[in-house]
């Protein structure tokens, strides 16, 4: 009887999965540590940690060592490796390779190229384009999940990185404007942070800021759910199909050049000054097969200036974009816009899947400084990107209004 229980008790524990610790390293190509990468396996994001100013990391996971690793920071190459690489015993110093965000090599071989492209022969490609965008994408709803990144850098330190698990909906042009309705519902989420320079912010909060006009904000920091239309906005930008269809009639505004690898760039460029108050100049890079026309990349330079001399209410858009600081309801209802300049670079990568063309990755970089009634500054500079895990292309529904409504549930880590 002993023995039978004995075994039993061997079989039970053998049969049971315990996580195990593993730590590691991310640096660039000289060596320096890179902060706030984040660190996960692709079966469970969830377990995944983000890195200290010194490129360090640890999380716990029970996945097999045959699964991987997905080690990423925005502006370079990710790395998809091995769990087994992590072992306590073996630290692993995982290098990662600029990947800039900015065409900027496009900008100069578009002026570099020199084709007398005649109106009617620019226009027959922009029609070529066009209906090829129409046989590429996908005319029915699609889901995407995600794990989406964002960083939040003022006056050259970090605030702290937010990373959301997320689920999306697209519902290709169910929008009044053509424009495809993009559905956002946040499943997990953790905020990352060095506790030392969270002090600081709060110390700059409660004197200089935005706080002293209202002191529940720093409450407001875990409790508004601002995060939610950040992660969303960024997906939610650069709808390839609408902006082409906008401006493919605008010919004397496009330029064709030819790059390496069989790849031809369309390039875009759009710019109005609404009597000095408001400037912008964007310019939209199309990366296309030189073959078969098809979109491999999309690309996007923005530069914004705004200087309204007694002030502007904006409108919900713009206030849910100032939401990025967890501003208090309150807060944003009487911020009223002074100044505002903007740069901001805006990548699509895509992916091919049964037919259709949908999208792999999207990542951004914005400098910016926005001036508000009562001297309220705020200079910032944000990084995000957004990494999808997995897509559904076959019975897609709508979500329901308290998916897209609930808030999500956030883990606060610090990170040393």
């Amino acid at each position: 009887m002993k023995k039978e229980v004995g075994l039993f008790v061997l079989l039970l524990f053998a049969g049971m999965a315990y996580a195990a610790d593993y730590q590691g390293r991310v640096v660039d190509i000289d060596g320096k540590g890179i902060g706030y990468a984040t660190v996960y396996p692709e079966e469970d994001p969830i377990a995944g940690a983000a890195t200290n100013d010194q490129g360090f990391f640890h999380f716990s996971t029970d996945l097999p060592e045959t699964s991987t690793v997905v080690v990423s920071f925005i502006g370079y190459e990710k790395q998809v490796l091995p769990l087994g690489v992590f072992t306590p015993s073996d630290s692993a110093v995982v290098v990662l390779h600029e990947q800039p965000i900015a065409l900027e090599e496009t900008v100069v071989a578009a002026k570099a190229n020199k084709q007398k492209n005649k109106r009617k022969q620019m226009a027959a490609l922009l029609h070529q384009v066009y209906v090829r965008m129409q046989e590429d994408f996908s005319d029915e709803p699609s889901k995407y999940h995600v794990v989406s990144d964002a960083r939040l850098d003022s006056e050259g330190e970090a605030w702290g990185m937010e990373q959301m698990i997320a689920s999306i909906v697209v519902l290709p042009e169910a929008r009044s404007n053509n424009k495809d309705s993009v559905q956002f519902a946040g499943e997990y989420c953790k905020r990352f942070f060095d506790p030392a320079i969270r002090r600081r912010v709060d110390t700059v909060f409660a004197t200089r800021t935005l706080e002293k006009y209202d002191p529940r904000m720093r409450d407001a920091a875990n409790s508004v759910d601002s995060g939610v239309v950040v992660h969303r906005m960024l997906f939610d930008m650069g709808n390839i199909k609408y902006d082409f269809e906008h401006f493919v009639d605008d010919i004397r505004n496009w330029t064709v050049s030819n790059e390496n690898e069989g790849e031809t760039v369309l390039t875009h460029v759009e710019k109005k000054n609404y009597i000095g108050i408001v400037k912008y100049a964007i310019t939209r890079h199309y990366i296309l097969d030189s073959e078969t026309l098809s979109v491999r990349r999309f690309s996007e330079h923005s530069d914004f200036y705004v200087n309204v001399p007694f002030g502007k209410k904006l409108d919900a858009d713009m206030l849910r974009i100032l939401n990025i600081f967890n501003m208090s309801d309150q807060q944003i209802e009487r911020f009223r816009l002074r100044k505002m300049n903007a740069h901001i670079d805006f990548n699509t990568i895509y992916q091919w899947r049964k037919g259709h063309i949908y999208i792999l990755e999207k990542n951004m970089d914005c400098d910016a400084t926005i001036m508000g009634s009562r001297q309220m500054e705020i200079p910032i500079k944000a990084l995000a990107t957004q990494r999808v895990t997995a897509v559904q292309t076959e019975g897609v529904e709508a979500l329901q209004k308290d998916q897209i409504t609930r808030r999500v549930k956030r883990e606060m880590v610090e990170i040393y």
